[in-house]
């Protein structure tokens, strides 16, 4: 049974931080959602089913932790606040046979449960604005692909996950996402929803696994280091972006001319002006180089 407190109310939640001696830490990026409409929308977001492993990244002192219990799933927490760890067990849910917890820093701890585990059902977190990028990514790099991912993050880094080609914030990052997910911007959330209320907006990130993903399997660890490659320096033209990176460093100069002639993308183009069909072209070319 889930630890019945006054999430919703701000002053509870700070009464309760006072109590246990604890305040809140800017490099955690520790923002408390305490709405419950809120937190209700990205449960349905979730489309959770009751025993579903779900992973959740950041859940501070357990806000949306307690409905995804609610709903009978089996929850792993990863959490790296020492105070907030304790609240968890010791008041919140240590007796709730299906609550996990894992403390520490995620990016550290996660990868090591995946190989012993697998893949969960779920992954989901109200992550940290400095961190929610990296987390992200590193999941997705890894091979790490539930069947649906929600996150909420920083808007300016949604906007990131869900850009399309020739947008502004079309990136190596979009292009990681969505190259195995359906990335769609669920809804914003005002920084009044949080306490302490953030100076920047918020919006809830639905990533649902495609039936087969935009680039072969085959040629998925190419076309990371190509991307990469191609976006490490946003104002150079792709033909030097990548003689500067891995793939000059392998090919050289005459090698990286003759990839791009042979994948038909003009050579002075930009990263953010090329869509996923040039982006494979180029990656097929170097694969087959």
């Amino acid at each position: 049974m889930s630890w019945k407190f006054a999430y919703d109310s701000p002053k509870a939640i700070k009464r309760l931080l006072d109590k246990e001696g604890l305040a809140l830490s800017k490099k955690f990026g520790q923002n408390f959602l305490f709405s419950r409409h809120v937190r209700e929308n990205i449960v349905r977001e979730l489309k959770l089913e009751p025993t579903m492993k779900v992973w959740e990244v950041g859940p501070g002192i357990g806000s949306l932790t307690t409905h995804i219990l609610d709903v009978g799933c089996l929850v792993t927490a990863f959490e790296i606040d020492h105070g907030f760890c304790r609240i968890l067990n010791e008041q919140a849910f240590g007796e709730d046979e299906n609550f996990r917890l894992i403390e520490g820093d995620v990016l550290k701890t996660w990868e090591k449960l995946w190989k012993a585990e697998g893949t969960p059902d779920r992954i989901c977190g109200n992550l940290p604005y400095n961190v929610g990028s990296l987390v992200i990514a590193k999941v997705l790099e890894s091979g790490c692909l539930p069947p649906k991912m929600v996150y909420t993050l920083q808007t300016e880094v949604a906007l990131r996950l869900c850009a399309k080609p020739g947008e502004k914030a079309w990136s190596s990052f979009s292009l990681l996402a969505q190259m195995d997910y359906e990335v769609k911007n669920a809804f914003t959330i005002s920084g009044s929803n949080f306490y302490p209320e953030p100076n920047v907006s918020s919006s809830v990130i639905t990533m649902t696994k495609r039936s087969a993903p935009l680039v072969e399997s085959a040629l998925r660890d190419v076309f990371l280091v190509v991307v990469r490659d191609l976006f490490s320096h946003k104002r150079k033209t792709i033909k030097n972006n990548l003689l500067g990176g891995k793939t000059g460093a392998r090919f050289g100069k005459d090698g990286v001319a003759l990839i791009l002639e042979k994948s038909g993308v003009d050579a002075g183009k930009r990263a953010e002006q090329l869509d996923w069909a040039q982006f494979i072209a180029i990656s097929e070319a170097v694969s087959s180089h």
